[in-house]
């Protein structure tokens, strides 16, 4: 629908920004922090962009006062942020290491200090490898024990303060590319143990969620999910199905334990028929009813099309992972949906599609089958930034970006959605996983490179100034 006018942004809405500890932070090894999968992942020849670990990140560990009093400046009411699993339990159990709890008491305060909201992220990521080697971390079931003490540490020191919190971050791409493509941790490809990993991120999922109304009990709680609205590639029945298939498959698959506790039934036949179905023991269904989030993360970054994609079709294609625009291939599974080029959309560098009227139809479809809150916990453009001389970047490009797809939901909030906030990411540039520094998210430039002179020093670029200014009117001079 068009609107004759918007709605405007809600009093208290959470203008925010997000990052996650392992592509910020640094000091790896420093102040008992042990040893994550991400840690050791990165340093097999290939895996990364020219070799770039986490070791030093952005600094972030040492450098966050600086960061925050960046954030105060520009008006930020909302950061998040991940904890370390490692920072906490050097062994993903045990011993707690208090250096890693004063870190992160010393971050929260330093935030509420300048006015900012935390949002702490509990897992993005960075499990330990401990409990990797020991029983081969989300593969086993002994994860949701684990994972919940964990969870429960962070409760009872910091439940006090921090209001939001995020339980899993994009739980369908850390299964997804570690046990399918062999792109992430632990680098293995084995589709039947995908789906019994996930499930046991689910069990986790629900498990700390559960355990937080017990100890922060005013708090909100929910996971982030990776959504990729599902179109289909033309009005034929059998390309209209295969988008039908892949909602569920990629997204309601998720979101549906998330917000109900069940499997869709068209996706789970259909494994159980293949055999790769999970393995349910008696009580697991009854554990993820119990995990019922407070509100939906969002992570929005593109949408996909989808074609019918024959028995004998195509599945697994390239991953852009270079910035080198075009050479992504598509991907599918025989007998269920193939992706395909939109080609009325742009894209970036890396093939990312940029949809932000997506945006708006991925939060009205997740208000009308979820009726739950929703909270953008990212959104964002990754582009080669350039600084230029007198310390300007001029990444108008991402203005652009982030004023459409702001745009987007504020036509959604128009819609009847409900929105508790919107987090860019990133703040500063970080360490973009696999790609390296050179694909750059943040509002600051940091002079961190994969090659020659880093200083890691912090510099504004245009965009900070014009979020700076949509803060501070609520959004009012979006348009």
């Amino acid at each position: 629908m068009i609107h004759e006018k918007l709605k405007g942004f809600p009093t208290g809405f959470l203008w925010g920004s997000a990052s996650a500890a392992y592509q910020v932070e640094g000091a790896w090894n420093e102040d008992g922090k042990g040893i994550s999968n991400w840690d050791k992942f990165v340093r097999i020849p290939g895996k990364t962009f020219k070799g770039t670990t986490g070791d030093v990140a952005v600094d972030h560990y040492h450098r966050y006062k600086e960061d925050i009093s960046l954030m105060a400046e520009m008006g930020l009411k909302a950061y998040r942020f991940s904890v370390a699993w490692t920072r906490i339990f050097p062994n993903g159990k045990g011993q707690v290491n208090q250096k890693g709890i004063e870190f992160y008491n010393n971050l929260i305060n330093e935030l509420i200090k300048n006015k900012i909201e935390p949002i702490l992220t509990i897992y993005h990521w960075d499990l330990p490898q401990a409990l990797q080697d020991e029983y081969g971390g989300w593969e086993s079931r002994e994860i949701v024990e684990d994972f919940t003490n964990y969870a429960v540490t962070l409760y009872k020191n910091f439940g006090d303060r921090v209001k939001y919190w995020v339980s899993l971050n994009e739980q369908n791409i850390f299964t997804g590319l570690g046990y399918r493509m062999a792109l992430h941790p632990p680098g293995i490809k084995d589709e039947k143990l995908f789906y019994q990993v996930n499930h046991h991120a689910n069990l986790a999922n629900a498990s700390v969620i559960k355990q937080f109304r017990k100890y922060v009990p005013a708090g909100k709680i929910g996971p982030s999910f990776a959504y990729s609205p599902a179109y289909a590639a033309s009005s034929k029945p059998e390309d209209i199905m295969a988008a039908e298939n892949a909602e569920e498959w990629n997204n309601h698959w998720w979101m549906d334990i998330y917000a109900w506790g069940k499997y869709p039934q068209a996706a789970w036949n259909f494994l159980e028929r293949k055999g790769l179905n999970p393995k349910i023991e008696e009580g697991d269904f009854e554990i993820l009813k119990e995990g019922k989030p407070d509100f939906m993360g969002v992570n929005y970054y593109q949408t996909t099309t989808y074609e019918k994609n024959p028995l004998t079709g195509v599945t697994e294609g390239h991953f852009n992972t270079s910035g080198k625009k075009g050479i992504s291939e598509d991907t599918g599974i025989p007998g269920v949906f193939k992706t395909i080029n939109n080609e009325n959309l742009e894209r970036t560098n890396w093939d990312w599609n940029i949809d932000p009227t997506g945006l708006r139809i991925g939060l009205r479809r997740i208000t009308s089958r979820y009726s739950l809150p929703i909270l953008i916990s990212e959104n964002g453009l990754g582009e080669f930034d350039k600084l230029e001389e007198g310390d300007v970047v001029n990444d108008d490009y991402r203005i652009d970006y982030l004023r459409s797809h702001l745009g987007a939901v504020q036509e959604a909030i128009t819609d009847g959605v409900e929105m508790l906030g919107y987090c860019t990411w990133s703040f500063t540039d970080l360490l973009s996983w696999l790609n390296g520094f050179q694909k750059r998210y943040g509002f600051i430039y940091v002079n961190q490179h994969e090659e020659g002179e880093h200083n890691l020093r912090r510099i504004k670029k245009k965009s900070y100034y014009w979020y700076k200014d949509i803060i501070k009117t609520n959004g009012k001079t979006l348009i």
